[in-house]
């Protein structure tokens, strides 16, 4: 005779059926030091995330109904800032591996889902002058909104066998393309491009440049390095420079764009789990994607929140495919190349 097989939450089996809420961890019972230390965040910062997210996270589900949106958050963090789903972890908030993992799930969509409140460029004239006056004072480039830059995010080699996310170093990578500003803020994201498509290829294909191209943000540009082509809205360094200003012009530009690099250091340091010291993302490409794009988004809440963007501890350069495999885009864009003559010669002569 076949015996039925219940398959049992592992959390009913040690905490019964009787606690509909898990509430074995007070936020309360702890220091900011230990919250810091274990979670990456202080206590009013994780205040704010179960206010902003403690509806989508209360939603009734016959998996997660028994653990409360503080306990399910305290969990996501753990995982975005350690980069591993410890038992430890775990111990310390009272639920198991995989209620952990099923947390880092709930709060991840919850937080992709608030994306476009808190991933934005600027609509009105005020904030965009604002963010030309600010990258202007930082080293003399007049015109900037962003900057612009990719970053790889090592992944499981997913189930199929799909060369398509294998990168130049022969790892299987997400190469999401970032743009921030000069807090370091992102003001677009899209995680979800194949390791092997060099950046040129991914700016081309995303919604960035469809936007752009259409003629958002005229009389404004996008700062981006010579792994990109130039265009009328994005204005590279020259791969050679002849005259005194060509060099300040790509002086400048490079100051300039050093900002999103640091932001990219920023990211990998205070959310341990893109930075590929624990590992690859050990999920599909889809859900690597939104766990990164949960990351930005946390990242720009906390910036909101009045916690410094390089406040975090960096850890030396982002782990990218090497330089010098990239070549230089060459520009075949004739009205690009004349703005770009035009900015050197105005404004660095």
């Amino acid at each position: 005779m076949a015996i039925p097989i219940t398959v049992l939450d592992c959390d009913l089996l040690l905490y019964g059926r009787g606690h509909r809420t898990l509430d074995r961890f007070k936020l309360d019972d702890v220091t900011d030091d230990y919250l810091m230390s274990m979670y990456g965040f202080p206590r009013q910062f994780i205040y704010c995330l179960v206010e902003l997210l403690g509806a989508s996270l209360s939603r009734p589900t016959q998996r997660s109904r028994a653990i409360s949106p503080e306990t399910q958050i305290l969990a996501a963090l753990g995982f975005y800032t350690s980069g591993s789903f410890q038992t430890r972890m775990g111990d310390a908030i009272g639920i198991s591996q995989a209620s952990m993992s099923r947390c880092v799930a709930n709060v991840t969509e919850a937080l992709v889902e608030r994306a476009s409140q808190f991933i934005r460029f600027p609509v009105d004239e005020a904030s965009i002058q604002a963010l030309k006056d600010e990258f202007y004072g930082l080293a003399g480039m007049p015109g900037v909104i962003g900057v612009v830059d990719c970053m790889h995010v090592a992944i499981k080699a997913p189930n199929a066998e799909d060369l398509s996310y294998v990168n130049r170093k022969g790892l299987h990578s997400l190469n999401c393309l970032m743009v921030c500003d000069i807090r370091g803020a992102l003001m677009a994201v899209e995680t979800n491009w194949p390791g092997s498509l060099q950046d040129y290829a991914v700016l081309q294909q995303s919604s960035l440049s469809r936007q752009f191209e259409a003629g958002m943000h005229k009389d404004s540009w996008l700062l981006g390095d010579s792994s990109f082509s130039l265009h009328t809205w994005l204005m590279t360094p020259l791969h050679i420079h002849e005259t005194p200003a060509e060099y300040r012009y790509n002086m400048a530009h490079s100051a300039t764009h050093s900002v999103i690099e640091k932001t990219f250091r920023t990211l990998c340091s205070r959310f341990r789990c893109l930075d590929g010291s624990k590992g690859a993302l050990q999920y599909s490409p889809e859900k690597s994607s939104h766990i990164i794009s949960a990351c930005c988004v946390l990242h720009n809440i906390s910036l909101e929140h009045g916690m410094d963007v390089w406040s975090s501890p960096t850890t030396g350069p982002v782990e990218q495919p090497p330089e010098e495999g990239y070549e230089h885009m060459e520009s075949l864009d004739l009205e690009a190349d004349r703005i770009r003559q035009e900015l050197v010669l105005t404004h660095f002569s």
